[in-house]
């Protein structure tokens, strides 16, 4: 306890320019804006990343990808942030990729002189629309989603990069990919699998593309609890995006960062990776602060934005 006590003492003691440097940095914190996807701040250090494309079902244009990326990438470095709830605007989540996407990649691909040059198009065209998704997945704030109504194809791609997923009664879902001729590679075929943890299921919903609803959704596991509606859904998130931003962003984040590098790695590699985040992390000042809070029964302590 004595240790502990001289550990905030020293760590306040820096507090006062670290503080103010803090202020002066996220007095000029902006909210991102962009075209196709919509960000507000509703609840403290919680950022509302919407898909804003109602008009269009929400649908995955080529500026969506790009969006994507730049968003969840610039949300990962904004200190202001420390949870992120993502949804859709309209009727849908997401009704999958725009199909005048894949017909403009096609006719550019097809004006090139030989089959290698096409190759290597293709090849960075998936790789444009991979970053947008593996933006959430990189990005060390948690991401929680509230899926409605329609979620396919590329959709599913986008939650299964989230870290918790929720929906509503009247959400369904499709790997659609295979019935429009090609396989799905924006990451679901690597991450389905992981997310739900039957590869028998997961196989069986990329190789027919059949529909699942909500109810199946839980069953497998793919989301965490099923909601009657929209609001009610958003409402819950809400809620529990406050009570995550509410504790250590340094636990939170590095929590993150561990259980994403761990997912496909041997548990030694992951012991390893965790070792080294926690002998430079657990120097901060956020363990001691929440330790003395704990062992003294004190009310949770109020953490500085990482």
């Amino acid at each position: 306890m004595a240790s502990l006590i001289k550990t905030i003492g020293f760590n306040q003691s820096r507090k006062s320019i670290s503080n103010f440097l803090l202020r002066a940095y996220s007095s000029n914190t902006e909210v991102p804006q962009f075209e196709t996807l919509a960000v507000s701040v509703p609840k403290k250090n919680v950022f509302h990343v919407e898909l804003n494309r109602p008009k269009k079902a929400n649908t995955f244009s080529k500026a969506m990808w790009l969006e994507l990326h730049q968003c969840f990438s610039s949300l990962s470095n904004n200190p202001e942030c420390r949870v992120i709830v993502l949804s859709g605007q309209g009727k849908n989540f997401t009704g999958g990729i725009e199909l005048n996407s894949l017909v403009e990649m096609a006719a550019a691909a097809e004006e090139l002189p030989d089959t290698a040059r096409k190759a290597r198009f293709h090849y960075h065209f998936i790789k444009y629309a991979q970053d947008g998704i593996t933006a959430l997945e990189d990005c060390v704030k948690p991401v929680l989603t509230v899926i409605h109504s329609a979620c396919v194809g590329a959709g599913v791609d986008l939650v299964t990069a989230a870290d918790i997923r929720y929906c509503t009664e009247d959400a369904w879902f499709q790997v659609k990919e295979v019935d429009v001729g090609l396989a799905a590679d924006v990451g679901t075929l690597q991450r389905l699998p992981k997310v739900i943890g039957n590869d028998s299921i997961a196989r069986e919903l990329c190789l027919t593309g059949r529909k699942f609803d909500a109810k199946e959704a839980k069953e497998i596991g793919l989301v965490s609890k099923v909601f009657p509606d929209k609001d009610s859904a958003l409402n819950h998130v809400m809620e529990l995006a406050v009570n995550i931003a509410a504790k250590s962003p340094v636990a939170v984040q590095t929590t993150k960062m561990s259980m994403v590098y761990s997912q496909s790695r041997p548990n030694p590699d992951g012991l390893e990776h965790v070792r080294l985040l926690n002998a430079v992390m657990n120097q901060g000042e956020d363990l001691p602060k929440a330790a003395m809070a704990q062992a003294t029964k004190s009310p949770p302590p109020e953490f500085d934005n990482l």
